[in-house]
């Protein structure tokens, strides 16, 4: 953990409520950039902090949960929501995850917490919405990329609905609220007040589907599964060399013809099939087959070295771990290293924003549960008395 000058963001406190990856994916963007973040657990108890412990050492834990404190807080309990409410005094932005009706009954929810601290930025993450039909239903990423289209775009043709490789409806809408977050942050430079800010899921689901979403709104195409295939961009895919897969786009007539010079087929410009783009679309299977078998003459560094030279857009398929080593991914520096007082030596993955004048990093690891309490309470004002009668209620 390197040390570095104050960053942007260190002159915030951020409450944080949330739970399981969109949540916490939004807290990360903040406390990666200096925030000063707490995070709000349940009490625990010995026989739950040995499993919970546990958990806190795996990787998505450690990934997701850096750079916090943690305050153990019963908010169910008269005594947890006092401290909640001076907490809030002294806060700048309070982030939740609940379902939308949780945070009304535990009395912490935008309007109650606005009346304590008018400046405060409320930002909440749900399933579906903070209100319509569906605004109880529990929402999971799953659920959410079957619901929002992902699944229906994802896969190789006839092989039915494939969810994506990665958490994609959680981690947009993680994104999508960090930048809601700052966003009324600087609208509180100029107004002087607070506001509540939302997402969910499923807004962040459709919102990412970007392009696949725009042919049907714009132009009423219901997207398909294109596998490896560009939807739209032919030839775009998944190619086979001599010792190994590699990909290829080609956008644009431009990048065609340049794509024809170096595999040295210049009937193909010609050739009434691939002509244009909407001829390669109409013939792309017999297409694909030609690229492959010129492909397969030669190794794939063979290939990446040339069409990169010829100005065209190819690469590699890794898996994770080839991933991480490659030279140009090393030099960006996105895995950082970490010293973990019980893991030893690990890396995260790091920032992908970079900044002419901050370098933020893990300053902190992610806390055990109740790790910071004495601290944070006793910058409220509270005593040692007061602190072990809260300890004696489970209160923390």
């Amino acid at each position: 953990m390197a040390a570095s000058a104050p960053l942007p963001l260190a002159r915030f406190r951020v409450i944080d409520l949330t739970r399981v990856r969109a949540g916490p994916t939004a807290v990360r963007q903040l406390a990666d950039w200096g925030a000063e973040v707490i995070k709000i657990e349940e009490p625990v108890n010995a026989a739950t902090e040995t499993e919970m412990g546990g958990v806190r050492l795996g990787p998505d834990y450690q990934n997701l949960q850096r750079n916090k404190k943690s305050l153990t807080l019963n908010l169910k309990s008269e005594a947890g929501r006092t401290v909640m409410h001076r907490l809030v005094r002294q806060a700048d932005v309070v982030i939740e995850n609940y379902r939308p009706d949780v945070k009304h009954r535990l009395g912490i929810d935008y309007d109650t917490l606005k009346a304590i601290n008018p400046r405060l930025v409320y930002a909440s993450i749900s399933g579906f919405g903070q209100d319509g039909p569906y605004a109880r239903r529990p929402g999971y990423d799953q659920i959410v990329q079957g619901m929002g289209g992902m699944m229906s775009v994802t896969g190789l043709p006839g092989s039915g609905p494939v969810r994506a490789g990665i958490a994609v409806a959680d981690t947009s809408a993680g994104l999508y609220c960090a930048i809601g977050i700052l966003i009324a942050l600087l609208d509180r430079e100029a107004t002087g007040q607070g506001q509540w800010v939302h997402t969910s899921l499923l807004e962040a689901q459709l919102a990412i589907l970007d392009l696949q979403a725009a042919r049907w709104l714009v132009a009423g195409e219901v997207p398909v599964q294109a596998g490896n295939d560009h939807p739209t961009i032919i030839p775009t895919g998944l190619f086979t060399t001599a010792n190994g897969p590699m990909t290829l786009q080609v956008p644009g007539q431009l990048m065609w013809e340049r794509l024809c010079k170096a595999l040295e087929r210049p009937q193909w410009l010609t050739d009434p099939r691939y002509r244009t783009n909407r001829d390669r679309s109409q013939n792309r299977a017999a297409l694909n087959a030609e690229i492959n078998a010129i492909l397969q003459t030669e190794p794939r560094e063979y290939w990446i070295e040339k069409l990169n030279a010829a100005g065209l857009a190819c690469g590699a398929v890794n898996t994770v771990d080839q991933a991480f080593a490659d030279p140009q991914v090393r030099h960006l520096g996105i895995a950082w290293p970490v010293r973990h007082p019980q893991l030893g030596d690990i890396q995260l993955v790091g920032q992908p924003i970079h900044s002419s004048r901050y370098s933020p990093c893990v300053r902190n690891v992610a806390p055990m549960p109740g790790e910071h309490n004495d601290e944070i309470l006793a910058g409220l004002g509270l005593d040692e008395s007061e602190l072990q009668q809260l300890r004696s209620e489970h209160v923390i």
